[in-house]
């Protein structure tokens, strides 16, 4: 399945049904008068997070979206039908936003079974018989529905996880990603090897969590450089971030400050976010060498570097216990004030 991150399309809600203009006509009733009803009512847009989807390709092929308009009335007082309601699904994570700018966020999908009503659609209009009254006996007038709503919206996914890995390109990202979880990530011996956000789930000490894993950030990501930092989006709500340096960099210290310079330069409050800091493909190095990357790396980020190897599984527990004292526990979530919230949300949990 192609990865599609963001799309544009065309949303139209149905219009009113109009009322009808109608008089009763029945033999041996002496009275008659009007019994024209009133139109149906036309069919929402309705947004639907579901769970099982992960890319918005579908939206490729398929941009424009109408639902019907509602029924017209008819005699005897009948309402016309309304029109049902246009129930759009869309993964967990997606965000809905404004086609003129597209920066103004007007809704954001973070559960599954969340149902929004974007569009609503137009009352149908009035028959005849309503406006009967004392001295409009027989009117003929009638109303012809409300008109529909219409946008162009875009929708950007943002993939939802507890953690998510960031690096310079062969970093091994995706060799740890592999390593800890079901993911069959592609890995390969030249840059950019990663070309689309890969998820996988973590078991670990009888707890469960999200990983995330983006392509590889260079410098100059902020402007376009490389794949650029667009896919940085699908870790903005992440709880921590593992930080991958690979041990045979010429400057490792200068590795980690490129990724962190293109995270504060995107903002989001990704720069903002706990980190753990790894050095990684230790199994190439000897003991000294390590050791003296590490303290390297230590000054430069100014905190605790642990040694791993993502191919050998080497000092990778130790990391995921560190990604795990960042990842409040299902049962008992907390607040950035370290206060417990019961409104947090967990991909694993997603009826929170």
């Amino acid at each position: 399945m192609h990865f599609l991150d963001q799309a544009k399309i065309f949303v139209r809600s149905g219009a009113g049904g109009p009322g009808a203009v109608s008089f009763r006509r029945e033999k041996y009733i002496e009275y008659g008068g009007p019994d024209g009803g009133n139109g149906g009512k036309g069919g929402d847009i309705v947004f639907e997070a579901v769970a099982g989807l992960n890319t918005l390709i579908d939206f490729r092929y398929t941009q424009h979206f109408r639902a019907p308009r509602g029924i017209g009335g008819s005699g005897s007082n009948r309402t016309g039908a309304g029109g049902e309601d246009l129930v759009i699904k869309v993964p967990v994570g997606t965000q809905i936003l404004a086609d003129d700018d597209e920066r103004t966020l007007l809704a954001d999908m973070t559960r599954v079974g969340e149902r929004i009503t974007f569009l609503r659609g137009g009352d149908g209009g009035r028959g005849n018989a309503s406006y009967k009254t004392s001295t409009n006996r027989a009117p003929r007038q009638h109303g012809t529905g409300w008109p529909y709503e219409e946008a162009w919206v875009w929708l950007r996914l943002k993939l939802l996880a507890d953690a998510g890995l960031v690096g310079l390109p062969n970093a091994g990202k995706s060799t740890f990603i592999n390593q800890v979880t079901n993911a069959q990530a592609k890995v390969g011996a030249y840059a950019f090897t990663t070309t689309r956000p890969q998820l996988g789930v973590v078991r670990h000490k009888q707890r469960e969590f999200v990983v995330a894993d983006i392509p590889g950030l260079i410098e100059g990501a902020a402007d376009g450089a490389g794949i650029g930092d667009r896919f940085l989006g699908h870790i903005e709500r992440c709880r921590v971030l593992l930080h991958l340096i690979d041990a045979n960099d010429e400057d490792v210290a200068e590795s980690y400050r490129i990724v962190r310079d293109e995270l504060t330069a995107y903002g989001g409050g990704l720069d903002e976010k706990p980190v753990v800091v790894a050095l990684n493909k230790i199994d190439t190095l000897d003991d000294e060498l390590i050791a003296a990357l590490s303290a390297e790396l230590e000054e430069a980020s100014g905190a605790e570097v642990i040694p791993i190897s993502g191919a050998s599984g080497v000092g990778v527990d130790w990391a995921l216990d560190r990604l795990l004292e960042a990842i409040p526990a299902p049962d008992r979530p907390v607040d950035d004030d370290g206060e417990e919230d019961s409104l947090e949300w967990s991909p694993l949990q997603p009826g929170r």
